[in-house]
């Protein structure tokens, strides 16, 4: 069963090692075919030097397993949430990788400071709030999902890809598998740049607005000119 989503969601994750966004198993990559409504994600703790497509499991979009003898990720209830609460998507990303999780953890969002961020965030890249007593008791990975989703009522998820969540860390999305690990790598070099940018300045302000919106939108939207037709 959906035997090319599976080779697509497990090259994905193993980019999470390639580009060095994990550490140990700390991150898991999902796809879904929106057409047949199932979900392909990681398995739970497994290594990434020992996956294998047969190791992805295959859920329904209520989470539950169709195919698969592992456990799939311990995030699952928040991947699920997040492709009902965001139609457009089709593969999302989570890691705890170094940059973006400092400011996770500092609760901060990630201001747009230069051209590398307007290229890929219509905006600052959003810090969740933190998590009530009861939502992280009860729920917790599904909770995850609202609370990002909460987030989201103030911007626009096809335009800012990726999110931080407080005290924990980020999940980004794309079209597919593919381009939602390709967005959790931006998002972690911006991280990185705008922690060197303010240490190296404290006082530096966001980018411009137009230019932020000309390197946005040559990338992005039907007037687009980057790259070839």
């Amino acid at each position: 069963m959906l035997e090319t989503l599976k080779k697509e969601v497990l090259a994905a994750n193993l980019k999470l090692q390639e580009h060095q966004l994990v550490t140990f198993t700390w991150g898991n990559v999902s796809g879904i075919d929106r057409e047949k409504e199932r979900i392909v994600i990681k398995p739970s703790g497994v290594e990434y030097s020992d996956l294998t497509a047969d190791d992805l499991v295959v859920l329904n979009l209520e989470g539950e397993v169709v195919e698969g003898s592992l456990k799939p990720s311990s995030d699952t209830p928040t991947h699920v949430y997040l492709y009902k609460a965001f139609p457009n998507i089709g593969g999302i990303v989570h890691t705890h990788s170094q940059w973006a999780t400092s400011w996770a953890q500092s609760g901060r969002d990630i201001p747009p400071l230069g051209t590398t961020h307007a290229d890929y965030f219509d905006s600052a890249i959003p810090c969740t709030r933190e998590m009530y007593d009861e939502e992280i008791i009860h729920d917790y990975e599904l909770n995850t999902g609202k609370v990002i989703a909460e987030t989201f009522q103030q911007h626009n998820y096809e335009q800012v890809p990726g999110v931080l969540v407080n005290n924990h860390g980020p999940f980004c999305w794309g079209t597919d598998a593919l381009n939602a690990i390709h967005n959790a790598v931006v998002l972690e070099t911006v991280a990185e740049m705008a922690y060197h940018s303010i240490m190296l300045n404290k006082d530096v302000n966001p980018i411009n607005t137009v230019l932020h919106e000309k390197h946005f939108y040559r990338k992005h939207g039907a007037n687009a000119y980057y790259g070839q037709s």
